[in-house]
């Protein structure tokens, strides 16, 4: 479905504007699928009509089917698979070292679309039950679409989508098939929580977290809102927290806040890292003495 370069500046900045995510020419092929079903259900006959409606009308409820549209909903079950083992087998249990004394760990996946990421994470705490018995592991997912935030609640995935990164064991043991689809097992779902949050907002308020996962979302970004979503993961961290991104993406060039760990790849420390190290030695060095 065409549309004119005027129309695609409307669409693309009604995006920016509510989202602060970047539509380039590049990527306005898509505007004409994504947006085919708003067109239908609002009986409005082509993209041209949809963007003068939204110019001149103050229909929110529109706009907002628009923009949920428009966005990039793209996820799946461990995505990215040896990121997700370094997360498990390495990343994890150092923190649990550090976290001995409080047994509490918070982790944040944001721009997590309809939640497989965040499942993930639920289901790699439960493959470790003993490893974390006694332990209070918060885990939160966010989205700026509302639309995918309930779909995350309901945790129902499509043939299509459950074969996604999940092997036939994982799948049979923690989602039950159903009329629409595969539902998550009630004791995963009970693991995590859902909000919508737009990433360049204050962040959520649950404690210092202690592993942020931003997977292909700051790629959508101009550089100005990718450095002040950095700054807003930065500002959530503990300081010996964890920040992975997505395979293709870097903190190099874009960002003061954090730098690359040596040792893991996709994954980063926030800047006060190094001191925060220094500190804590000190302080064991005069607790033993």
């Amino acid at each position: 479905m065409e549309t004119t370069p005027a129309s695609s500046r409307i669409l693309a900045a009604l995006l920016h504007a509510r989202t602060g995510q970047e539509l380039p020419p590049s990527r306005q092929w898509r505007i004409g699928t994504a947006l085919s079903g708003v067109l239908r259900d609002a009986k409005i006959a082509s993209l041209d009509d949809l963007a003068a409606r939204l110019s001149l009308s103050r229909d929110s409820a529109l706009s907002r089917k628009v923009v949920e549209a428009l966005l990039n909903n793209e996820t799946y079950f461990f995505r990215d698979r040896t990121m997700f083992d370094q997360l498990s087998q390495r990343i994890l249990p150092e923190l649990a070292e550090r976290r001995a004394g409080t047994r509490t760990l918070s982790l944040w996946s944001a721009g997590c679309s309809t939640g497989q990421e965040v499942l993930s994470l639920a289901m790699m705490f439960a493959e470790q039950e003993a490893r974390w018995a006694g332990w209070t592991i918060d885990i939160l997912g966010t989205d700026v679409s509302t639309g995918v935030i309930d779909a995350a609640r309901a945790g129902t995935y499509s043939q299509f989508e459950i074969q996604r990164g999940l092997g036939v064991t994982q799948m049979v043991r923690w989602f039950d098939q159903a009329d629409a689809g595969w539902q998550a097992h009630a004791g995963i779902r009970d693991r995590v929580r859902f909000a919508v949050h737009n990433l360049l907002d204050v962040p959520p308020a649950f404690g210092r977290i202690d592993v942020v996962l931003c997977r292909n979302v700051m790629l959508y970004f101009d550089a100005a809102n990718r450095a002040r979503a950095f700054e807003r993961l930065s500002s959530a961290m503990a300081p010996d927290g964890w920040l992975m991104l997505g395979a293709g993406e870097t903190v190099v060039g874009q960002t003061g806040c954090f730098t690359p760990d040596r040792d893991f790849f996709g994954f980063y420390r926030p800047n006060g890292f190094e001191a925060a190290q220094k500190t804590q030695a000190i302080s064991r060095l005069y607790s033993a003495g």
